[in-house]
């Protein structure tokens, strides 16, 4: 994305991202109170995206591999929290393998929003009303920092991910289909 204006023809220009000091979620509270460092960003949500987590990382300017996509899904009938990044997919298999189970499907949207208590496009790993086990791609784990839903459609938080890791006392695995 490129604006145009005179002599600053070529000058990039950053998409539509607005850094706040703090918005109040159920994740951010459970950051705050667990004395995490973490920033608050937030962008134009756009319902009718074809990915929602690609286009997160489109407003935000970032590398579709530092913005992590939360899923629930159920392993072996049972809910779990996915966290991914935003241009990969989910591989069942590696999924059900990282929990010691035989079949992983995903959840359907009315459950996972009952369950999280937090609306599809803006759900978070943190401060789910119901703590599941949640598994992080073993891969995010090499960025220093990444982003993750803050609990907000068009809401997210930049963290390190091995902090979002430890207290979410997640396993990390590889999950992504190949």
């Amino acid at each position: 994305m490129r604006r145009t204006t005179g002599a600053e023809a070529s000058t990039p220009v950053r998409p539509q991202c607005r850094r706040l000091a703090v918005s109040q979620t159920r994740a951010t509270d459970m950051l705050k109170k667990a004395g995490l460092a973490f920033s608050v960003h937030s962008y134009d949500y756009d319902p009718d995206a074809d990915s929602i987590g690609l286009q997160a990382a489109q407003a935000l300017g970032e590398a579709p591999q530092r913005v992590l996509k939360t899923l629930m899904a159920k392993v072996d009938g049972k809910p779990v929290c996915v966290i991914l990044p935003s241009d990969r997919e989910v591989s069942m298999k590696k999924l059900a393998a990282a929990f010691g189970g035989k079949s992983a499907q995903m959840m359907k949207p009315a459950d996972a929003e009952r369950i999280t208590g937090y609306k599809v496009g803006g759900i978070s790993p943190f401060g789910q009303k119901r703590r599941t086990p949640t598994a992080i791609e073993a891969g995010a784990l090499a960025h220093e920092l990444v982003f993750i839903n803050a609990g907000q459609r068009g809401l997210q938080v930049r963290l390190a991910p091995q902090a979002a890791r430890e207290i979410l006392q997640a396993i990390s695995a590889p999950l992504v289909a190949e």
